[in-house]
């Protein structure tokens, strides 16, 4: 089950689409290593077409088939490299959940700043079955919209100053206040 995306309506997704232009444009998209060439190749379409009317499940579906058979080998405490290892059978969930949440609130924080918002709110989008405790203290918290945009921008595909959102398969996101 994807995230509930309180604010995902057509505002949004153009604000989304704008968003994700916006890293194309500045060659910033975030190209998962887990992505296949050919995933590498189709994912902004793929990512374009969710925002315009998926959601972060449908992004997983289609991103499923276009990975790596195995995640890059890990540098391992004595210099060398570990085998590669299979690639985790929740990957293009994580990827997908990943970055359309990203997206997602990287457009309300927009919307928030021309709407005179100051702050989106911090909640949890998806029930996990053990969540973090840091992730449990970021809920209900206000983040100040303008920051939190800057910091998304700013750090595509990995973690941010702020903490949101706070790692993969963490459920939370953002809404307006």
């Amino acid at each position: 089950m994807g995230l509930d995306y309180q604010h995902l309506d057509a505002r949004t997704r153009e604000l989304m689409l704008t968003e994700i232009d916006r890293d194309i444009d500045a060659s910033t998209l975030y190209l998962s290593a887990n992505l296949s060439d050919q995933g590498k190749g189709e994912y902004p379409d793929l990512i374009r077409d969710a925002a315009r009317g998926g959601n972060d499940e449908t992004l997983a579906s289609a991103i499923r088939g276009r990975l790596n058979s195995h995640e890059k080998p890990r540098k391992l405490k004595s210099g060398g490299f570990s085998k590669p290892p299979v690639m985790r059978s929740n990957a293009h969930q994580m990827l997908g959940e990943g970055e359309f949440n990203r997206f997602y609130i990287r457009a309300l924080c927009v919307r928030a700043i021309e709407d005179g918002i100051p702050e989106v709110t911090v909640f949890r989008a998806k029930a996990v079955e053990n969540a973090r405790s840091a992730s449990e203290q970021m809920i209900g918290r206000g983040m100040p919209a303008e920051a939190l945009l800057s910091d998304l921008r700013d750090k595509p595909g990995v973690d941010t100053a702020l903490g949101l959102p706070p790692g993969p398969n963490s459920g939370l996101s953002a809404r307006l206040t």
